[in-house]
């Protein structure tokens, strides 16, 4: 597993310079989960300002399974590229899961202090602190909300979920009269990988647009907002108002046009010249040229993957699910998006259920989180989906304040 490390400055009274192989003088542990498409480098800009809190960290952002610098020796040839016919087995999230925490061990630890995740690292994360609180003593989910697991009255005979599907979402999205498609439903299909690796505008303009086109510099990102709150009743026993509402609010990066691949939506929306110089404030061409070598070397597939895992079939997630079911993260727990970042509403009620404590029909709540206080769940403005690239500073800071007053 590739790794990217910051260590306590020099002066900490835990500084060590290598990752410790003993426990005398070893630094509190913090790990950093990246998202899709990235790579432990997308953390570059808050890993050393996060090791020099208090009296010092360790840092650690690993490249994940299937992603970067990272193999899987179980592989017939590891340094080949993923394919989509490859076995998907690897990718379930109870994988996921032992990675981290194996990895926890690698470095020498019993205990990591905050665990934070990104984008589709956030739902590892939250997964993370659900199964093992023993180890995972706090959690920081950025962009993306965690739904929990599913309730014991939403498991069937056979123990797999009825709770809505992504594919039954997609399939309602696509009778709609201006048919869609939801992204991680394409993200999931066998052409995704080959549409983003060989988009025709080339990988460098259409990875440099799907950035800008997700960021807080593009318009249609200035108000995101939830569906209508009058809607969530109807949107949880109706997929039909779900794909409707969803349509009418999301861009179409989430919820897509049915006949276009991702290249095709962002390019025409991709950034003009003033743009450019403002995404290059927090983007420059330099570490954009990091993540484009990156994927033309491995392809996206690796990173497909994880969305197929959750979407293509409930099978990748049932053993996950049926070891978690019913159950709260039990340790302190803080959400960060930014202010224009749609992610946060992409999964209506989501976000409402992590500010309140709701019971469904059968008298379950349905809060998964058991200790997230309200000044915890904090919007940061000026910031879009990459919040901890675009405004670094903010994240570090509201991190600090979190881990510092959870710290027990």
């Amino acid at each position: 597993m590739h790794l990217l490390t910051a260590h306590p400055p020099s002066n900490s009274s835990a500084s060590n310079r290598t990752i410790p192989t003993t426990t005398t003088n070893k630094p509190p542990l913090i790990l950093l989960i990246h998202g899709f498409p990235e790579i432990a480098y997308s953390w570059r800009k808050v890993m050393l300002p996060l090791s020099q809190m208090g009296n010092g960290y360790l840092v650690v952002a690993p490249d994940l399974r299937g992603y970067g610098q990272t193999i899987q020796l179980n592989r017939t040839d590891p340094t080949s590229k993923i394919t989509y016919d490859d076995d998907l087995s690897p990718y379930r999230m109870m994988n996921m899961v032992s990675d981290v925490v194996a990895l926890v061990y690698a470095l020498g630890y019993n205990q990591v202090d905050m665990l934070v995740g990104h984008d589709i690292g956030s739902g590892i994360a939250s997964y993370c602190a659900l199964l093992r609180p023993d180890i995972f003593k706090s959690l920081a989910m950025l962009s993306v909300p965690f739904a929990g697991p599913p309730l014991f009255s939403s498991l069937n005979s056979t123990w797999n979920s009825s709770e809505t599907t992504l594919q039954e979402l997609d399939e309602a999205l696509r009778k709609l009269e201006e048919p869609k498609k939801h992204y991680m439903v394409y993200f999931s299909s066998p052409e995704a990988d080959g549409n983003l690796s060989h988009p025709p505008q080339g990988v460098r303009n259409f990875t440099k647009a799907y950035y800008f086109m997700k960021s807080t510099g593009w318009a249609g990102n200035s108000r995101p907002h939830a569906v209508n709150s009058s809607d969530l009743a109807s949107i949880a026993s109706n997929t039909t108002i779900e794909a409707q509402a969803l349509a009418q609010i999301m861009p179409p990066y989430y919820i897509m046009p049915s006949n276009q691949t991702m290249p095709g939506t962002v390019s025409s929306f991709s950034p003009t010249p003033d743009e450019i110089k403002q995404q290059e404030a927090w983007l420059p061409d330099d570490e954009l040229e990091v993540y484009i070598s990156t994927y033309n070397r491995t392809g996206f597939q690796g990173g497909l993957n994880y969305y197929r895992g959750q979407s293509s079939s409930p099978v990748w997630m049932d053993d996950i699910n049926k070891l978690a079911a019913g159950k709260k993260v039990e340790v302190p727990a803080m959400f960060l998006a930014g202010k224009e970042d749609w992610g946060a509403y992409l999964f209506p009620g989501v976000l409402e259920r992590m500010r309140n404590d709701t019971i469904s029909s059968m008298g379950e709540a349905k809060n998964v989180f058991e200790k997230m206080r309200e000044e915890d769940l904090v919007l940061i403005e000026g910031a879009g989906h990459w919040l901890q690239q675009e405004k670094p500073d903010e994240v570090v800071e509201h991190l600090k304040r979190f881990i510092s007053e959870t710290r027990s």
